[in-house]
């Protein structure tokens, strides 16, 4: 049987008690596929670590192999294939995004270091918050790992705005194909509807209301963490854990033909007139052996390049903001 290993961290929070069954379960690697998984906390979460890893070891998992918990990430990473970057600190009362950007970035110093023990073919998926510009730290530190093995997680945008267009078009999601998100993790990020089909057929010819597309939809998907933060109290928690899930099996998975998925990853300067050394979310397609390659040829409307325009620059602002942090 083969072992895929799996580092989680902040795995005692409630994203990552939402992600580690399934992971454990055999859904994302399949049901052939034995899962090593390294629990990552802080020494205060320790004890909390422990009796999620009792409750792995209860649910009896054909597929579930040795759960281990460590407060250290030299250990956590060490010969990992899949690295599952949950944990980060959150925002607090009165913090700007600034603020929490230059807060974090130590943290992805340290993870990118320790990431340089994982196996040659890890694949670090960065999910704590801002992720995109976590994910260019770590990275930057980890130069015996491609930058091309990392990416930040978009998919929780996706499927906010797949749900979104849906709802509308009063149809399944699975009838949404398509939906490329653009840029940032953030209020700027561009869930871009031209793009998308319903049912094989152009968004904007099933859902006529441009208005509705170009204002209200886009607000929505960029603000709806905030909406839930203040209709239940806290963040996103199992929402974003089964989009870090699907966002892993995008990966594992071939993509089907004629579709895409998002994510974030780093941009080499080639595509869609984007800067080099940005984590930018793309459409992407995957061969399903962790690869991924950028579908470069969509036509973007002037519309959607002001978009773009926009994330881009907010994401090029982090990236100074992050300077002394970089490698």
């Amino acid at each position: 049987m083969k072992t895929v290993k799996v580092a989680v961290t902040g795995a005692a929070g409630q994203i990552g008690y939402s992600l580690l069954f399934r992971l454990a379960s055999g859904e994302v690697f399949g049901p052939n596929v034995k899962v090593d998984i390294n629990m990552l906390e802080l020494p205060v979460a320790m004890k909390g670590a422990e009796g999620v890893a009792m409750e792995l070891m209860d649910c009896a998992f054909s597929t579930c192999g040795e759960v281990n918990c460590y407060d250290n990430p030299d250990q956590a990473f060490d010969g990992v294939n899949w690295a599952l970057l949950v944990g980060s600190k959150p925002r607090g009362p009165g913090m700007e995004r600034g603020d929490l950007i230059k807060t974090n970035g130590p943290l992805f110093v340290a993870q990118g270091k320790a990431l340089c023990k994982a196996s040659s073919d890890l694949r670090a998926v960065v999910v704590g918050n801002p992720c995109n510009t976590n994910a260019l730290i770590a990275l930057s530190h980890c130069k015996e790992i491609p930058g091309t093995h990392f990416s930040a997680m978009t998919a929780l945008d996706e499927n906010r705005a797949k749900a979104q267009l849906a709802a509308k078009a009063g149809v399944s999601v699975a009838d949404v194909k398509r939906l490329a998100i653009w840029g940032n993790h953030s209020s700027t990020m561009y869930p871009d509807f031209e793009l998308a089909l319903i049912n094989d057929q152009a968004v904007t010819s099933v859902i006529s209301d441009r208005k509705w597309l170009e204002q209200d939809f886009i607000k929505v998907v960029q603000s709806r963490g905030a909406q839930i933060i203040q209709a239940r109290g806290k963040s996103s928690a199992a929402s974003a854990a089964s989009a870090c899930i699907d966002h892993v099996k995008s990966f594992v998975n071939p993509t089907a033909k004629g579709d895409f998925f998002s994510a974030a990853v780093l941009t080499n300067g080639e595509w869609y007139d984007l800067p080099k050394g940005l984590v930018f979310s793309l459409p992407l397609r995957s061969n399903g052996d962790g690869h991924y390659e950028v579908v470069d040829n969509l036509e973007v409307s002037a519309f959607s390049r002001s978009k773009i325009t926009t994330t881009c620059e907010e994401l090029e602002k982090e990236k100074a903001l992050v300077a002394d942090f970089l490698a």
